[in-house]
């Protein structure tokens, strides 16, 4: 469980999701579990005003994909170590996880057919290796000519 306190908006998303609100040391216990779950990583709900948004929206999806789903509400600090995982950019951003392996993700707040048309699709697509976020090489100079 998180020691985190949440902003009100997204503790009401995790007692309506029926599901603690995730510390780092418990991420894969969670996310293991057979079958398909999104894992909500808003972000500082001040920063990204847009969180709030989305954690309205989610409920309505798990409705419209009925028993197909299952909310996994990162705290901050997991949010970041889901982030470095996963690969997402930008705030907020849903992941979704098949059987705990990556399918996709959806980052920052959607117009409502598009969370449809893109979760739809996400929820029939194959495990696949997560986009990484990328860490800057630079190689030494050379004198080779």
């Amino acid at each position: 469980m998180s020691a985190t306190p949440l902003h009100p908006m997204l503790e009401r998303l995790v007692v309506s999701t029926g599901r603690a609100a995730l510390a780092p040391a418990d991420l894969d216990s969670y996310l293991n579990e057979a079958g398909d779950s999104v894992l909500f990583c808003g972000g500082d709900p001040v920063k990204y005003p847009e969180c709030l948004d989305v954690a309205v929206v989610l409920p309505q999806l798990l409705v419209a994909f009925p028993g197909r789903l299952r909310v996994v509400v990162a705290d901050g600090e997991t949010a970041q170590v889901a982030q470095a995982r996963y690969g997402f950019t930008r705030w907020p951003s849903l992941v979704f996880l098949r059987d705990g392996q990556y399918v996709g993700a959806i980052s920052g707040m959607q117009d409502w057919p598009a969370f449809l048309s893109q979760v739809g699709p996400l929820l029939d697509k194959p495990v696949s290796r997560p986009p990484s976020v990328g860490i800057a090489v630079s190689a030494p100079a050379s004198h080779c000519h």
